[in-house]
């Protein structure tokens, strides 16, 4: 399968004479109530009436509107109800399915965690949200438990080391994706920081970029590992050595995955740095003003993409928002080395970075601030977080790297974790999720512990990724996994109901591993329970080793195979 058909899915045109909602053909009138919502008030307003109305008055005090709307423009929304089971998840309405509690999301950006970050963000776990924290795959931390009272307090202290809220939800560019290693790996072809930090500076918050169709999540990078999954965003600058103009970016766009998956395409331009800021704000406000608006499930900048191909795309973007043509420019070479950084690694500088695995991103405040201690002792002075949900520790002496080994491996953080815990990534699932069916990261994390039993002192030779996912909406990026779980209900042989999964075999991306990002197979039919999860995953990987010819991935091997092997 090529990118292209890989990427592609049917994209029906509008009934003829039927507008599509964008902007800048059909006029602001809004089509829908979610567009009706925005067009009322800014999202970004909602804040000062949290810190001057809602948190002085509590939950009951919030209007609707704000409540399951606006709160989103600044990371909040209310999180599920305890006892709820996932069969009940369709049926129930949102204020029979919510608590009276928020997850709170913090964007990063890619930028540096210090140690009083890092003990500003265990302090916030700690005293506000029952000691609940993980890492997202979008480089975010995610709280729980979170009280309309405490948000003032919260954003006081977050912007205090530089952290912030603003449009970590909503349909607003999202935190961005940057390379972990920025700045200080040897291999580095560009360090995309001053890029992010220009588009933060001047489009972050901005009023005209706060009512989008639809979420526009950002990844840039200059690592030759392509380590922030760029296939799978709205926008990527991948770096690239130019052959007469020097290092830069590539341009992608178009990626994103959900219930219709697509990878995102090349533009073939080149940006250099100088430039980076402006082609980004060119590419959302295209987004802003032609995107789809009337079907809230066609919102996406991928069917934008799809009806317009990239070299219109392209053309918009020179002609109609940027004033200038960008350079034709090369491709990135294929990956090299693992995007997720785990383990221990020079830097340009003779100093070090060690990559460390929590369990499926599941951290919390005391591990925050023990943390912080930790590489203070050892004289490192920062800390990112990965899109694999994994965490990077900066500037480590060399003389001191073995004593943060050992510290990270007393806190539970490994750097030579074993293949499952390694590459397993999940999402929030039910425990908080209103959309979620089943649980995922218990469930994740149970099946990483059993299958290391059973495959303990075996070499797994090529890499195997396992992505678990609590609804259809594929936030742990069950598509592009060599092993990928949709949650679901599933009904057994003997007629009962149980939390389960429905199975993606075969995908996997540029920086995972495969020659070519592609998407994974649904197998026809498969269905496997939670508490069957380890027997299934040791039987197709048991399988895959023994089918398998020299060299051959299981992304490879899982397209290959028949139906019956894949059982």
């Amino acid at each position: 399968m090529t990118v292209t058909e890989a990427r592609r899915a049917p994209v029906r045109p509008p009934r003829a004479g039927r507008s599509n909602g964008q902007w800048a053909i059909d006029g602001r009138a809004p089509l829908n109530a979610n567009e009706e919502l925005k067009a009322a008030d800014n999202g970004l307003n909602v804040r000062q009436r949290i810190e001057s109305i809602y948190a002085h008055e509590g939950f009951d005090s919030i209007p609707d509107d704000d409540l399951h709307g606006r709160f989103r423009w600044w990371g909040l929304y209310t999180q599920r109800r305890p006892g709820i089971d996932g069969g009940r998840t369709a049926q129930l309405e949102t204020s029979e399915l919510e608590d009276r509690y928020f997850m709170l999301r913090v964007r990063t950006d890619g930028q540096s965690l210090s140690p009083a970050a890092l003990r500003v963000l265990g302090g916030i776990s700690t005293e506000f949200a029952r000691d609940t924290a993980d890492i997202t795959d979008r480089q975010n931390i995610q709280y729980h438990w979170i009280s309309i009272e405490d948000m003032p307090e919260i954003w006081r202290r977050l912007e205090s080391v530089g952290l912030e809220t603003t449009t970590a939800c909503g349909d607003t560019p999202r935190g961005f994706l940057g390379s972990p290693v920025a700045g200080v790996a040897a291999d580095e072809i560009i360090d995309p920081t001053p890029v992010i930090r220009e588009i933060k500076r001047l489009y972050l918050g901005d009023p005209e970029l706060a009512n989008l169709p639809r979420k526009f999540k950002t990844a840039v990078t200059g690592h030759p590992s392509l380590d922030v999954v760029h296939e799978i965003n709205d926008i990527s600058l991948v770096g690239v050595r130019h052959p007469t103009l020097g290092p830069g970016y590539d341009l992608w766009v178009g990626g994103a995955l959900s219930t219709t998956p697509m990878l995102a395409e090349r533009l073939g331009a080149f940006v250099s740095e100088e430039r980076a800021a402006d082609v980004w704000h060119g590419v959302v406000r295209i987004f802003r003003d032609y995107g789809y608006r009337r079907l809230r499930n066609k919102a996406r900048l991928k069917f934008l993409l799809a009806e317009w191909g990239a070299e219109k795309f392209r053309q918009v973007l020179e002609t109609e928002y940027l004033g200038y043509a960008l350079p034709d420019g090369p491709a990135p070479e294929p990956a090299r080395g693992a995007g997720d950084h785990v383990g221990v690694h020079a830097q340009k500088d003779g100093r070090f970075y060690v990559g460390a695995t929590p369990v499926v991103g599941r951290v919390g405040g005391p591990l925050f601030t023990d943390l912080a201690e930790l590489i203070e002792r050892v004289g490192a002075t920062r800390v990112h977080l990965t899109a694999h949900q994994k965490l990077v520790i900066l500037d480590v002496p060399e003389s001191r790297v073995e004593e943060l080994v050992a510290g990270l491996d007393e806190l539970g953080l490994t750097t030579t974790p074993s293949p499952f815990r390694r590459s397993t990534v999940a999402c929030t699932g039910i425990e908080f999720c209103k959309l979620a069916i089943v649980d995922t990261k218990d469930t994740a994390a149970r099946a990483v512990a059993e299958l290391e039993r059973r495959f303990a002192g075996e070499d797994l030779d090529q890499p195997i990724s396992l992505h678990v996912n609590g609804c259809p909406n594929s936030c742990a990026r069950i598509q592009t996994a060599d092993i990928g779980l949709k949650g679901q209900i599933v009904t057994t042989d003997d007629g009962v109901q149980q939390p389960g999964f429905q199975v993606h075999l075969g995908g996997g991306l540029a920086s995972t591993d495969r020659e070519e990002a592609g998407l994974g197979r649904t197998v026809r039919g498969l269905k496997v329970t939670a508490e069957q999860l380890p027997d299934y995953v040791e039987r197709v990987i048991r399988r895959y080793q023994a089918d398998r010819v020299e060299g051959e991935s299981f992304a490879a091997w899982a397209h290959r195979a028949e139906e019956g092997a894949l059982q």
